[in-house]
């Protein structure tokens, strides 16, 4: 009798456990209609399917990624409200800012990096440049004389510029733009001669010939442009273009929040026609990392983007 009261007292706290037992939040750190934005109303729909809970996109736009940074950090750790973010908040923004309102560390569970993605040096046609030894030859010809443009100080491509300069011996004007979608635009109208962009926004220009691709991050070449060399291969491979985007929870959020969120994830990341149609044919590496393998990536992340940030020599606008 007694074992059997045991079992009806533990029911209530068991089933008071489960999770998710409300809507759960995917605060996006930037604003509607990106790849990232697109991406996480993609994963929400298919999860709120899965968990019979409502998940909702709501985008937090601001700040280099600060401000939904901020909010989740300080949001209920109860596993219901997700950050979804890119590498600028936890390896490029402790860097780049003399203080923060979150803690990039501590105030964070990483739950899963969901893909990586690796940008293209782009250049404008008439530039006499096909190649990357072209490209330095010409710009030691022309010092400051080739501009390159950025959405920022700090950003990627300004990161990866300036790391390029630095490895190559040469001298690049940096003409930072407004904005993330301005920077290939700049290079078809011939306002500047290169940029960094991803492979989604890069690839209807430069199948018009409005671009070309001079070189790509990563370690391998991409099956979507076989053609075009790594900078590894090419002997730069310093010059880093990748960025991520992952999925983080408040610190302390419950273990089982954090292990079926995973898991839900990668399951959704690995469906056959969500995986080829919305991320490797987009140019999208599919990652899926566990939470311990996020971990030990952020940690390397940041030590090297620590290094770019230094070298280049950014600073928080």
């Amino acid at each position: 009798m007694r074992f059997f009261l045991t079992v009806l007292l533990a029911f209530p706290c068991f089933a008071a456990q489960a999770w998710p037992d409300k809507p759960v939040r995917i605060v996006v750190a930037y604003p509607p209609g990106g790849g990232i934005d697109v991406m996480a109303r993609q994963i929400a729909e298919k999860l709120g399917a899965q968990w019979g809970q409502p998940v909702v996109v709501e985008n937090r736009p601001g700040a280099n990624t600060i401000i939904a940074a901020d909010a989740v950090a300080r949001a209920p750790a109860d596993g219901h409200t997700v950050l979804m973010t890119t590498d600028a908040t936890f390896s490029i923004n402790p860097h780049l800012y003399a203080k923060l309102p979150y803690d990039a560390e501590r105030d964070f569970v990483p739950v899963t990096m969901l893909v990586l993605l690796q940008q293209l040096l782009v250049a404008h046609p008439s530039l006499p440049a096909d190649t990357l030894p072209e490209l330095i030859k010409l710009a030691k010809t022309k010092p400051g004389g080739i501009r390159y443009a950025t959405y920022g100080s700090g950003s990627q491509p300004h990161l990866s510029g300036e790391m390029l300069k630095y490895k190559a011996g040469i001298d690049l004007l940096h003409v930072p733009y407004k904005g993330i979608s301005l920077a290939v635009p700049a290079v078809i109208a011939d306002e500047v001669e290169l940029t960094f962009a991803g492979i989604a926004t890069s690839m209807g220009p430069l199948k018009a010939g409005r671009i070309k691709a001079i070189a790509i991050g990563g370690a391998q070449r991409s099956p979507l442009l076989p053609q075009v060399p790594t900078f590894a291969e090419l002997g730069f491979p310093e010059v880093e273009t990748h960025a991520w985007f992952g999925l983080f929870l408040p610190a302390n959020s419950p273990s089982q929040a954090v292990s079926r969120i995973y898991a839900d994830t990668r399951k959704v990341l690995e469906e056959p026609e969500f995986r080829q149609k919305q991320l490797v044919d987009k140019g999208y590496e599919v990652v899926g990392s566990s939470p311990d393998q996020f971990l030990l990536y952020l940690k390397k992340d940041r030590e090297s983007r620590g290094r770019a940030v230094k070298i280049s020599g950014a600073k928080a606008e």
